[in-house]
């Protein structure tokens, strides 16, 4: 293999670094009392900003893709769903919880998006399939292990202090009483992503710009969390930045958007989006170790135990996801094959027929 092979796997692992840190510094942002309504509105506006010229001169000269009205009202549903109300719920579950339970729990988007899609009718199981059988059992790990992360405790693992023997489960008191909250936003988030997912796929193929979409998606989500904070919280102080800290932070969550979109596009066009998925559970570690050496995170046995039990999952859905999409290969191909042999065996020849009747005629 040589260097061309490894830049996909190069450019995801930049990825997941990129992630982590827009985990961090999101939560550093909400630690200093900022709004996260008020944060998801300035990302979205720096996103924004970055990617239209970009947007703008892609489509310079071309008339494709025109933005009708059923195209900005799918588009308007899509930001509301995947930006505005996704973005919300998680950074507000990333303020009750902890960084590293916000970036285990995105492990379950595969499993639920699995789930919503066979409701939906968009996904098929065979039982005797066992590529469904992993599927169905990837899914119950990863929901076994998000219910082990927000409810069990245990002792802790890193950044140890005085805690009573007898606490087992979390949200007993103090500090962890935001906990179990916070972990069900970040499902709640887990869900609202899935759900975009599945909308996308409508959204682009009357849409197919993707550039000119994200662009679209960032300036309407911007516009909508802004209506929303001014409802939420209509005091005007909640928009004042108090520290450089929060400007970076908000400046670097909207500049990873608008990175990780070139990336992400790019590494899915090279090697698929399963290729893709099976980097998450590298961001979780990433943000596990970083949240606990440098925000003194505290990390718990139910925590790591519930963690690994969705990365598991995580990879099991991925491996009957992939079956999937290799037996449907096999089955398109043979089909043409199969289409093929028909027409050639549906082609009769007449010998006594010249091979050059015009020429022939004329002779």
């Amino acid at each position: 293999m040589g260097f061309e092979d490894y830049k996909p796997v190069i450019v995801m692992v930049g990825c997941q670094f990129v992630y982590a840190g827009v985990t961090l510094t999101g939560r550093a942002a909400l630690l200093e009392e900022m709004s996260s309504r008020v944060f998801v509105v300035y990302r979205q506006c720096i996103a924004f900003l970055l990617i239209a010229p970009l947007a703008y001169f892609s489509r310079r000269g071309t008339k494709e893709c025109c933005l009708g009205w059923k195209s900005f009202w799918l588009i308007f549903l899509l930001s509301f769903v995947g930006v505005t109300l996704n973005q919300n719920i998680y950074f507000e579950g990333l303020y009750l919880a902890s960084s590293s339970a916000a970036s285990a729990l995105a492990n379950l988007i595969p499993a639920i998006t699995f789930v919503m899609a066979y409701t939906l009718g968009l996904e098929k199981v065979h039982l005797r399939s066992l590529r469904s059988i992993a599927k169905i059992i990837g899914t119950v790990f990863c929901v076994s292990g998000a219910a082990a992360m927000a409810l069990l405790k245990g002792p802790k693992l890193l950044n140890m202090e005085f805690m009573p023997r007898n606490s087992i489960f979390l949200g007993s008191k103090g500090q962890d009483d935001t906990w179990l909250l916070g972990c069900l936003f970040l499902l709640a988030s887990s869900c609202c992503w899935s759900l975009w997912l599945i909308l996308q796929v409508h959204v682009t193929a009357c849409y197919p710009d993707h550039l000119s979409l994200t662009a679209w998606m960032c300036l309407i989500a911007a516009v909508q969390s802004g209506i929303l904070t001014l409802i939420v919280e209509p005091n005007t102080k909640t928009w004042k930045m108090t520290s450089p800290l929060q400007l970076f932070c908000c400046f670097y969550a909207g500049m990873a958007s608008a990175v990780t979109f070139f990336a992400q596009a790019w590494c899915i066009a090279k090697r698929g989006p399963l290729f893709s998925a099976m980097f998450n559970p590298l961001g979780t570690v990433i943000v596990t170790v970083l949240a606990c050496i440098f925000m003194h995170e505290e990390l718990y046995t139910g925590s790591m135990i519930g963690g690994l039990a969705v990365i598991i999952g995580l990879y099991v859905v991925l491996w009957g996801k992939a079956r999937d999409n290799q037996h449907t290969k096999k089955e398109t191909t043979l089909d043409d094959q199969t289409t093929l042999c028909t027409q050639i065996l549906d082609c009769k020849i007449d010998l006594e027929e010249p091979l050059l009747p015009e020429i022939s005629a004329n002779h």
